[in-house]
């Protein structure tokens, strides 16, 4: 064999395929591989004419298609099937050879393997990769981590094939050590659960309460693409709303069953931020939202529960009601991007990634699937002040939530007095009061646990740790 892959691909289903032949458009040389050598055979006669390939029929021989340092992009499932193939390919590869999971494998099964070829001098990088079928091949938001050393290596091609923000800038950089990139990528698929729930939200509000059908609600949505509310995820809400089923005339969204499936990052985000202590309620509420539409049998011995009559509302209240759902929408965003970006700085607190967290944001600006046009000024927040405690310190985010907070209630308020679930929207707005809140309840609940397991407690006039003897005297002591 002559000719040398800068790169290869082992996992040919569409992500790997894809991302193949997004390498191969960028001038790079491409090995392939597949477990069944029918994937490998198809996308070379399907696609084979789109750059250089080089198909291969083993392990060794793949290998061995690769120039030094060898770089190996694994596109399988996560868990044991991914852990199988570096299995196989590891004893073949040499030090400073790089081994890419490009899945949604769990941070800690990266920081694992990454440890495992430490040892053996392969670097291994856990990169996320966003953008779906046709980010891989047009141009993905990918965030890759592993050692520094690997991001010299791989860095320059991953720039080449990832998408470009509006000022040309790659939506790739080294996130981070060992499992910073796969970590990274789960809160931005956290994210992505709440935005899509916020908006699935903001659609029944706008049908249920305000009475628009899906058509108008379509147009709704394409008229808030064009402002602030401007994003990948709005733009498709739009395409499915105005969509009409052929076999039965009806709109589209009326023959879709009304569960939805989730794949588990979102889960896994709300797992971790338990672990850290970091308050997601809002990404939270997604997940939680998810999982009850999937349990049909007990939404159906629930029907007979009574809510209220409702309300009708004429076309000047319609129109009013959407320009509040539309305040209270961006006002939830908000909050789900500032919980988020605080899970990864927690993330990285935690692990010592040092992770920028306007790197971070600018990266997601194109390609991923949460990419908005407010990431641009998400970013500007981040570069004006590196040490932002939460996205709210920046003094035009809280404008804007605070300019919107009226309605935002009224939004919620009208939600509950109609019966119109809107977890995602009272989550959020609840985090918001709760942040500005100069006393919470807390201090009650803090007291409960003295009084029941001597769990002690602060006062607010003095300092030290204390304890409450409960009891007819009531005696305070000083703890610890």
């Amino acid at each position: 064999m002559s000719e040398k892959a800068d790169i290869g691909v082992t996992g040919l289903a569409v992500m790997g395929s894809n991302l193949a032949r997004n390498f191969a458009r960028h001038g790079f040389t491409v090995a392939l591989h597949n477990r069944t050598q029918a994937k490998t055979d198809a996308l070379m006669k399907q696609f084979g004419d789109e750059g250089a390939f080089v198909p291969t029929s083993s392990a060794e021989e793949f290998v061995a298609a690769l120039e030094p340092p060898r770089r190996l992009l694994i596109m399988v499932k996560a868990g044991r099937p991914t852990d199988a193939v570096i299995e196989e390919f590891a004893p073949l590869l040499e030090p400073g050879d790089v081994i890419i999971d490009g899945g949604n494998a769990h941070f800690e099964d990266t920081v694992r393997r990454e440890r495992t070829l430490r040892d053996k001098g392969i670097h291994f990088v856990g990169a996320g990769v966003s953008g779906g079928e046709e980010g891989a091949l047009n141009g993905p938001s990918i965030m890759p981590g592993g050692s520094a050393e690997s991001y010299v290596s791989l860095g320059p091609m991953l720039e080449q094939i990832a998408a470009k923000a509006k000022d040309g800038k790659p939506c790739t950089t080294h996130v981070g050590p060992d499992g910073a990139g796969h970590f990274v990528k789960m809160v931005h698929n956290g994210i992505e659960y709440a935005d899509m729930q916020l908006i699935a939200e903001a659609y029944h509000l706008l049908r249920a309460v305000a009475g628009y059908t899906p058509q108008q609600i379509a147009n709704i949505f394409r008229t808030w693409n064009t402002g602030r509310l401007n994003s990948y995820l709005i733009e498709i809400t739009a395409e499915v709303l105005g969509h009409t089923d052929p076999d039965t005339g009806k709109p589209f969204v009326d023959v879709v069953v009304d569960q939805a499936e989730q794949k588990g990052t979102g889960r896994w985000t709300v797992q971790v931020a338990l672990d850290l202590g970091v308050p997601v309620s809002g990404i939270a509420e997604a997940v939680f939202a998810r999982a009850l539409s999937g349990h049909a049998e007990l939404r159906a011995a629930s029907r007979h529960l009574v809510g209220p009559q409702g309300t009708t509302m004429d076309k000047n209240a319609a129109g009013v009601f959407a320009d509040r759902v539309e305040q209270a929408l961006y006002a939830s965003k908000i909050v789900s991007y500032t919980q988020g970006f605080h899970q990864i700085k927690a993330g990285s607190d935690e692990y010592g990634w040092d992770i920028d967290l306007g790197a971070i944001a600018s990266i997601w600006r194109g390609g991923c699937i949460i990419r908005a046009a407010f990431l641009d000024r998400i970013t500007a927040a981040y570069d004006d002040r590196a040490d932002l405690p939460s996205l709210l310190s920046d003094q035009r985010f809280a404008d804007e939530i605070g300019a919107a907070q009226d309605d935002w209630r009224a939004v919620v308020a009208a939600a509950v007095e109609n019966g119109v679930p809107v977890p995602g929207f009272a989550a959020s707005l609840a985090y918001y009061d709760a942040l500005r809140a100069e006393h919470l309840p807390a201090s009650l609940t803090q007291a409960q646990r003295d009084f029941f397991g001597a769990h002690t407690y602060q006062r607010t006039d003095r300092p030290g740790t204390f304890h409450t003897l409960w009891g007819g005297d009531r005696t305070e002591t000083t703890a610890g």
